[in-house]
């Protein structure tokens, strides 16, 4: 420490400064919004705004029922993510056959590909299967949005499984089933855990897809219930205190996901970045 010079250790210092300011801003801007939104709930009638929103029924839709349609919504979505996206990624990086390389790149250009190009063949396609009116209706598009990303990641992950373990469990005769079930889901548990976090806080956040899906009030997400429950709350300040409450619990969720799960998350992200 004595060797290093007095300027460079007050360049640093200014650094870590300005790294730790942007930090601070940034996280009241995020931090503004929600914090504004809560005090606004209890400037007029309390907390008991939030036991009156969440014992009601407003424009037929029940806060409780929303979030209950919005986490089976998201459990399904990360369900069909995890499982589906594992066994492509254990296909790209531990079986060899022609195109594989081919067929993995195709399968990420559709990282680029938006919810609003696909809403015509996903509106016919959910007509044609009928699951209009259905958790699985929203689940199924969501997760083919989701997928070519949780290809990538997996994929990343599954190459920083040593091939001899594979090797091994192939030469004790074990098929690709059961090399699957029993040593890469193992070891990849830590990116499924981590995909799943991520394909549950995006599908919470949807708004295109249970839009166009969902038409009956029972079945509203907590996405939907922001802009549906609006109208039945007037201009009075204890009604207006009340949507405030509303929009709060609605955003619970979410906030608590990120907030509990920010390490994995973030981990999940960098999962695979590194190779032995």
């Amino acid at each position: 420490m004595s060797d290093v010079p007095l300027s460079r250790l007050r360049r640093r210092g200014r650094d870590n400064a300005t790294v730790y300011t942007v930090l601070v801003v940034g996280a009241l801007l995020w931090a503004f919004p929600l914090i504004t939104a809560v005090r606004e709930s209890v400037a007029h009638g309390g907390f008991g705004n939030y036991l009156t929103v969440l014992t009601g029924t407003f424009n037929g839709v029940s806060l409780l029922r929303a979030l209950a349609n919005s986490l089976l919504i998201a459990a399904l979505h990360a369900l069909l993510v995890c499982a589906v996206g594992a066994m492509a990624a254990y296909a790209f990086s531990k079986l060899t056959f022609p195109g594989r390389e081919t067929l993995y790149h195709l399968v990420l250009i559709f990282l680029a590909v938006p919810a609003v190009a696909v809403i015509v063949p996903v509106y016919w396609i959910t007509g044609q299967l009928g699951l209009f009116n259905s958790p699985l209706g929203v689940a199924l598009p969501e997760a083919a949005l989701t997928l070519p990303f949780a290809v990538l990641l997996l994929r990343n992950y599954a190459d920083g499984i040593p091939d001899e373990m594979i090797e091994a469990a192939r030469i004790d005769r074990a098929g690709h089933p059961r090399v699957f079930w029993h040593i890469f889901l193992p070891s990849a548990r830590p990116a499924l855990v981590n995909l799943g976090a991520l394909a549950v806080m995006w599908s919470l956040q949807d708004f295109v897809f249970p839009s166009m899906i969902i038409k009956r009030a029972e079945l509203t997400t907590a996405a939907q219930a922001v802009q549906t429950i609006q109208s039945a709350f007037g201009p009075t300040p204890e009604q207006t205190s009340q949507y405030f409450a509303a929009l709060v619990l609605l955003a619970v969720p979410a906030v608590v996901l990120v907030v509990a799960g920010l390490r994995f998350i973030t981990q999940g992200i960098t999962a695979g970045g590194s190779k032995e």
